[in-house]
Formats: C-alpha cells, structure tokens, sequence
C-alpha cells in the first residue's frame, strides 16, 4: 500500500511529506526504554510505506527522557548510524529550549545551547530540519524569540522554524517576522476547543502546517485502555487526570462512541480519529506516537481514511455531546506555558 501525502507550509512549502507524521516521544520517556531494534523496525516501516521522494516526519525532543535528558536524540543518532540512507528520507523536526520542570528560555543563548546540545546528541550524520521552542517563552515578546531562532537558522543551525502550543494571535504575530513553517498542537477528539480552532483558521488562512500531537488522546481514545489499571506501573499518563478514576469512566463514554462508528466502517478507533484530524484542514498532520511497526502502518493507513458527511456527523455530535472531564496535563491547561508534554 502506498500513503498519501502532504506539503508542509511557510519555508518547506515545497517538500512533500508523509500525511501522518511519527512521534518518537514513547520510546524514550517510559519506565523501561524500548529495544533499539524494535524502535528502528518502527521508523523504517513508516518511511518505507511512502512513495518514493516523499519524507517521513520524525519528532523528537531535547528532553523526552525520564531525566529529561537527550535519551531520545541519542537512540535517533544510534539510527542514523545504523541506517544513514534514512537521513535524506526523513524531515526531522526538534521541540528544545525548554524543561518540564523549569520552563523555556528562548533568549539567544538560551536557544542557541538548546539547539547544539541537540545536534551533539543526535550526531553529525543527520541534520534536524525544523526546530521549535517548546513553549512560548512569556520573559520576550514573540517577535523577539522569532528574531533569535532567525540568528540561528541563519548560521545553518537548522532549516526551518516551527512553534508548539502557541494560540492563533501569537502565530499570526510570529509569521510576521519569518514565515512558521509548521505549528506543533494537541488535537483530538479530546482537545478541539476554542483554542485549536483559531489556530488551525489562522494557519489555514497563512498556509502553516499543524503537526496535531496526541491525536489518540495518549492513547485513551484508541479503546484498548478498558481502565486505569491497564496503565503500566511509572507510565507518565498515571498522573493525568483524565485517566483518573473518577474521570475515567465519564471520559471512556465518547470512546466507546468512536469505537462504534469505526466498527461500522471497518477501521480502527485510532485511525478514525487520525482521518477525523486530517479533515480539519488542508494541512493537518496528525502527530501520534508509536515504537511498534504494526502501529506505525496502523496509524499511517488512517491518513488514507476518508469520512463522508453521515460519518463526519457522527463523530462531531458525539464529541459535542461528551463533556470531558479531568486537566490535560497535572492541573495546568494554558495553552502557551503549560506542562511540556508533547
């Protein structure tokens, strides 16, 4: 089977990508590491699937670790040595200057030792292509930290300029000075509120991608998680409200909503809301996480799926219906400079 794809916005209108991209995020920062070979499996089966000349996303993080360190820039660096055919055939894109226990420093220096200590973990054989402070940084103003990140691409550090968790006036304001190539956001049938909204209108409107992280709600809307206890001991989402107790039940009514719809299709809960993310806009690219093969052609195949009116209607009224409970992440949800997850 071969994929469809997508072109990317602002500088990299011209390349032409995956439509689903890769999240690498859960092969690092997990109570047991995954094997590199299973990891490697992982990639090479989500690029291999797409047409020829076309470019796998790959995210990643300066801090996807249980310490927060580069553990997961150093696997993808074990890679590339593995497999250095792979660097053309992948856009790489790195979330950095940022700590989930600190917060994002975007001053010039701040940014500047963010981005050597990636590509010093990641190797000299691949070249990030997109770098993105991973939060908006409140001490400057946007137009300060586009002008640093512009220094820096400048010097060749990367190629192109991506935000996270912005609202829709700030990435207004930021593709003034430079033009944002692609936007990092959570969208989900979980998360589309007023916030995702605006911001996937005014990166329509400028022709930005969306990179839409946890598309699968971490994994809760795929319908394979039937209660906490599933969760395994240390997982990070033990902590998230929503996969609570008390919010878990009330949250599982509108994956058991999905779950019905795909099985009336013939697909799975994870690729119905993958193809419901795409149907948001020309340029949504659906950012869910994988280290499994299967799971990368799973979710890869839900960018081929298309949903028709009755379908489309279906999901949006149970979405509007289900009202969810518990915080996206440990009781902080600004949107801007909440916890750096994603």
């Amino acid at each position: 089977m071969v994929y469809q794809t997508i072109t990317l916005g602002g500088t990299a209108s011209d390349a032409v990508v995956g439509k689903v991209a890769h999240g690498l995020m859960n092969m690092t920062w997990t109570p047991s590491p995954v094997p590199d070979e299973q990891c490697f499996e992982s990639i090479k089966a989500g690029v291999d699937a797409l047409p020829s000349g076309t470019k796998g996303i790959l995210n990643a993080s300066e801090f996807y670790a249980p310490d927060f360190g580069t553990a997961n820039l150093e696997l993808l660096s074990r890679f590339f040595n593995r497999y250095p055919e792979y660097a053309e055939k992948t856009f790489l894109c790195i979330k950095g200057a940022g700590h989930p226990n600190i917060g994002v420093d975007s001053s010039l220096e701040g940014l500047r030792k963010s981005v050597d200590k990636c590509q010093k973990a990641l190797g000299l054989i691949k070249k990030f292509d997109l770098f993105e402070p991973a939060r908006i940084d409140r001490k400057l103003s946007i137009e300060q930290i586009m002008e640093n990140l512009v220094i820096l691409l400048k010097e060749g550090k990367f190629s192109h300029i991506g935000l996270s968790e912005c609202s829709a006036d700030t990435l207004r304001r930021a593709n003034t000075v430079y033009p944002v190539t692609a936007v990092e956001i959570e969208v989900s049938p979980f998360e589309y509120g007023d916030n995702q909204k605006k911001v996937i209108a005014t990166a329509t409107e400028l022709g930005i991608a969306i990179t839409a992280y946890s598309p699968l709600g971490h994994g809760f809307l795929t319908g394979q998680i039937k209660s906490p206890a599933d969760l395994p001991e240390g997982d990070n989402r033990t902590h998230l409200t929503r996969f609570k107790e008390e919010h878990f039940k009330n949250n599982m009514a509108l994956v058991d909503d999905l779950v019905a719809i795909a099985a009336k299709k013939g697909i799975t809960a994870a690729q119905l809301c993958i193809a419901w993310v795409c149907s948001l806009g020309p340029k949504m690219i659906p950012l869910p996480g994988s280290s499994k093969s299967t799971r990368t052609l799973e979710n890869l195949a839900g960018g081929d799926v298309e949903l028709n009116e009755e379908e489309l209607k279906a999901i949006n009224e149970a979405i509007g219906k289900h009202e969810i409970t518990g915080d996206r992440y440990f009781g902080v949800d600004d949107h801007e400079t909440g916890y750096l997850w994603g």
